[in-house]
């Protein structure tokens, strides 16, 4: 007799429409500026959950100016309440511990705090919750799919093969707990002359395109290089609120629109 697939006894989140995972597999690759920017420019026409799953590592509280601010617990329904920015629902463990202090947990606690994070905050209705995953393939990510019917991932890379290398290991991981892959984001992608307008490679330009063509993989798209990106969520403004006109936060906007053409 076959074991039962644990993978295939996912519960919806009451009033959350589509669930969304940010993934690159590996740090350092821009994945938690894209989660957040990607969320911001869904919330433009939709409305917006992000959740930081990045339980050792959470950035989304600082990135969106939210620190100082603590979740209160609903007392008809014992839920916690999401802290909204921009008119984004957010949680992570950061508005939980002060932002100093590590976070010391094997794999059962991991696995409680997404369940509490997933069930235990009242996400109310909502289009697309953004969730923000940490890198690797691991405790986190599996039991995001064990738990929820994942309507798909963002895959978030930078252009060079480093990159792409662990890229390839998060698509392998989704393939296998069948997630739906709704496409790859070049991240950094390419840098503008400030003084002629011509496109600068600042990273050695890999195989991400052909790969993804030939993993039938879509490109959602590349965004450029700016200074003005980590500054804006440095300090707590992302650029597509920051700057929305501008053509970091555009790129964003287009990503967005993609992502609605896949899961309206």
């Amino acid at each position: 007799m076959a074991a039962p697939n644990p993978f295939e006894k996912q519960t919806a989140i009451p009033g959350v429409k589509h669930i969304i995972a940010v993934s690159s597999g590996k740090g350092g690759v821009g994945k938690s500026t894209v989660a957040t920017n990607l969320a911001m420019a869904l919330g433009r026409k939709s409305k917006v959950g992000l959740l930081d799953a990045d339980i050792y590592g959470p950035s989304i509280p600082r990135m969106l100016g939210s620190l100082s601010q603590k979740p209160n617990i609903n007392p008809d329904t014992n839920q916690l309440e999401p802290i909204t920015r921009y008119g984004i629902k957010l949680m992570s463990i950061g508005f939980l511990i002060e932002e100093g202090n590590a976070v010391v947990w094997r794999g059962p606690m991991l696995f409680k705090a997404m369940d509490q994070f997933l069930r235990d905050v009242n996400w109310g209705e909502i289009d697309y919750l953004v969730v923000d995953l940490p890198p690797g393939t691991g405790d986190i990510q599996l039991t995001l799919a064990q738990k929820v019917p994942v309507a798909g991932t963002v895959l978030v890379s930078t252009p060079q093969n480093v990159a792409l290398i662990d890229v390839k290991k998060a698509v392998d991981m989704f393939q296998r707990v069948n997630v739906p892959l709704l496409g790859m984001v070049e991240n950094m992608a390419y840098m503008v002359n400030p003084v002629n307008g011509e496109k600068m490679q600042l990273f050695p330009k890999g195989e991400i395109d052909s790969y993804a063509a030939q993993k039938g993989i879509a490109k959602l798209g590349e965004i450029p290089f700016n200074p003005s990106v980590g500054l804006a969520c440095e300090a707590g403004i992302p650029i597509v609120e920051a700057n929305p006109n501008g053509a970091e936060a555009q790129a964003f906007m287009k990503v967005a629109d993609r992502i609605r053409e896949i899961l309206p």
